[in-house]
């Protein structure tokens, strides 16, 4: 891979993409964090890439874990049982803001990213 091509893979996540990342999720840092938080988000996605590389057999049946799970092993669902919450008032009581018992959160602008 040349030597650009493999940088601009390398760093997928610019400064700016991770500042606009950083102002959704409302956080404050300082430079020497953010740059390093980007450097290991880079790190990820170049590990990821190089887990995608790797050729799968298409015969290999995908799993979450590695280990087939089949029916015949599967455990029986169990039933779901509702069970009031004591606390529900004291939470609701510690929203900023609830609406028919349901808590109300600010709507978060998106914008496209590039």
């Amino acid at each position: 891979m040349p030597t650009k091509a493999k940088d601009k893979a390398e760093q997928a996540i610019t400064m700016g993409i991770f500042k606009h990342l950083v102002d959704l999720a409302a956080f404050e840092l300082p430079p020497e964090e953010e740059e390093y938080l980007r450097k290991e988000l880079n790190e990820q996605l170049r590990a990821i890439r190089e887990l995608e590389a790797i050729e799968v057999s298409e015969d290999i049946p995908i799993t979450s874990h590695g280990v087939p799970y089949s029916v015949a092993i599967m455990p029986s669902l169990r039933e779901d049982i509702i069970e009031i919450c004591p606390e529900a008032d004291d939470i609701l009581d510690q929203a900023p803001e609830v609406e028919e018992r349901y808590i109300v959160v600010p709507d978060i602008p998106s914008e496209a990213l590039e």
